[in-house]
């Protein structure tokens, strides 16, 4: 079993944070010759990343590499045991798929002050903020996102978190850090204290800190 990816991606993150809360250690490598070539397309033919490879055959999107993880190691769940808080955390991943992630593309397309459109990161702030706004509403006990211990959903949202948190930093925007009070600042606090999750964000952080940097330099 070999997971393809990079860690930059919050995607790819979020499975491996998946599996080392599980237990497992899944770390990614990447893909020879980019997602594109011959030989990635035929394990996932959407060509994009993360893409775990078993048996010769490919699994692709990471949710679903999630739930296969959850199946083929039963010992310890990635899920609370409650069905209804098992629900309220693969919300908090739906939500963070749907609805939080997409709000990424408008900041990273007016990272460049000098051509910055003052309304579109207005909206988009708005956006960020309603989007948070569900997770929280989807949230049980805490700390984590359901209870006292990190599941799918903090897999989910804490890379996409930290991906936001760096744009807005880099951009100067003026928007409010979305993490920053509240039941998601406690949220966010035990994951940066949990040290299997933590360590996971720190690798992504910094990976994603090489790309951003690499994409200021091409701008």
């Amino acid at each position: 079993m070999k997971l393809f990816g990079a860690i930059a991606s919050p995607y790819v993150a979020r499975v491996v944070m998946f599996a080392k809360i599980k237990g497992v250690d899944l770390p990614p490598t990447d893909a020879p010759g980019g997602t594109k070539t011959p030989e990635y397309l035929k394990l996932n033919p959407i060509g994009k990343m993360p893409t775990l490879e078993v048996d010769g055959q490919g699994i692709g999107e990471s949710s679903i590499i999630c739930d296969y993880l959850e199946d083929v190691y039963p010992a310890k769940s990635g899920l609370p045991k409650d069905p209804l808080d098992r629900a309220r955390s693969r919300l908090v991943a739906r939500i963070t798929d749907l609805y939080i992630a997409p709000t990424i593309g408008p900041f990273f397309r007016q990272m460049n002050p000098a051509t910055r459109d003052a309304a579109a990161i207005e909206a988009a702030g708005k956006d960020l903020a309603k989007a948070y706004g569900y997770a929280e509403h989807a949230m049980g006990s805490g700390p984590f996102c359901v209870g006292a211990e990190p599941t799918f959903g903090d897999c989910a949202l804490a890379p996409t978190t930290v991906m936001i948190r760096k744009i807005l930093a880099a951009g100067n925007f003026g928007v409010a850090d979305p993490v920053a009070g509240g039941r998601l600042a406690e949220w966010w606090k035990a994951m940066e204290a949990n040290a299997t999750c933590n360590g996971v964000l720190a690798a992504h952080g910094a990976a994603l800190d090489g790309f951003m940097k690499a994409m200021a330099a091409r701008r």
